[in-house]
């Protein structure tokens, strides 16, 4: 279990604000010398302002940044865990086999195929309480991305880097995908287990309704969720600062569509069910709904049941930049040239 966490992390959209900011200074540096323009060129009007500092301006205005930044992240409220403590609780275990291959870029669902996926798995995430979740991606090979966990917080962390670049191999060897996922799951555990495979089923290349056989032999069941539509999209790619569409060796675009059929015989095979993602409902919520009715065996796992809070480190920060900020005027100073606080400040400024 992870030992560190934000107890109101929702307040984090606060440092959303802190790139207006930044865009806010620049438009208003831009303005004051579009004013000053007014009088003439700045090379003419600059020596008779011999105590204005655009270093010092821009040195306050990132102290203030940095304060503020430091303020959103206490009100967050960061915790480090203090208490380590075994609980066991009834729950399953899920294999997420993700397909990463280049037709999971195709746009025929918002923003994407793979994009849209990997908010759905999120989702599904946040609804697990007492269950344990992995993640295997594949293409023409399968790897393990994420060993089955109790760890929401680091699964998440994990599948929000998940991409198409990832596996070297192009191609969709769902049984592979499924063979590595059937051998991930804990052997002492003997509560239901469940694959949940997201692939638009193309370029088909292994026995994978013999994989899913395999797998309801061992209790486990596998579950389809289709990605993309049957009529198909091209996939865009990104070829030299140009954006494009894959092509085939005759030159003509290829067109990816969703191989239905296949993932159906593959959900039947494994004893699961299969669902078709579309723009409105990418179906994870049904397939879990499904699975949560699966016999829930105890799991024991160890989680932090006490949390020390750190905010007062990021207030006393916040405080110091602040303090500092306000320590330093815009103009030069004479004492302060003397005292020669910036070094060479006075060549840059």
């Amino acid at each position: 279990m992870n030992s560190f966490r934000f107890a109101h992390p929702e307040y984090l959209y606060l440092l959303l604000l802190i790139p207006f900011m930044v865009v806010g200074y620049w438009i208003w540096i831009r303005y004051n010398k579009k004013r000053l323009a007014k009088f003439g060129h700045f090379d003419f009007i600059q020596p008779l302002m011999p105590n204005k500092s655009s270093f010092r301006k821009g040195l306050i205005f990132s102290l203030t940044l940095t304060s503020a930044t430091c303020i959103i992240f206490a009100i967050a409220q960061p915790q480090f865990g203090s208490k380590l403590q075994k609980v066991k609780k009834e729950g399953i275990q899920i294999m997420v086999a993700l397909d990463v291959s280049n037709s999971m870029l195709a746009e025929d669902i918002r923003p994407n195929r793979l994009d849209r996926a990997k908010m759905a798995v999120s989702k599904l995430t946040d609804k697990l309480q007492s269950d344990q979740i992995g993640l295997i991606v594949f293409g023409g090979q399968a790897y393990t991305q994420i060993p089955i966990t109790s760890d929401y917080s680091s699964a998440k962390m994990f599948l929000a880097s998940v991409n198409t670049q990832m596996v070297p191999v192009q191609g969709t060897a769902i049984g592979a995908a499924i063979n590595l996922a059937t051998k991930s799951f804990n052997p002492e555990f003997t509560g239901s287990k469940a694959i949940i495979v997201i692939t638009d089923g193309e370029n088909h290349e292994d026995d994978a309704i013999g994989a899913a056989t395999n797998a309801k032999e061992e209790g486990i069941h596998v579950f389809t969720l289709g990605m993309g539509l049957p009529q198909g999209s091209p996939i865009p790619i990104q070829k030299n600062g140009q954006r494009r569409f894959i092509q085939d060796n005759q030159g003509k675009t290829v067109i990816s569509k969703l191989n239905e059929q296949m993932l159906k015989e593959i959900a039947e095979a494994g004893d699961g069910g299969y669902i078709r993602a579309n723009n409105t409902n990418i179906g994870l919520n049904s397939i879990f709904s499904k699975i949560n009715k699966l016999d829930k065996k105890e799991i024991e796992t160890r989680q932090y049941s006490e949390y020390e809070d750190q905010f007062p480190y990021f207030i006393g920060a916040a405080l110091f930049f602040l303090v500092l900020s306000m320590l330093l005027i815009e103009r030069k100073n004479k004492w302060l040239a003397k005292v020669n606080l910036f070094g060479n400040e006075e060549n840059r400024a």
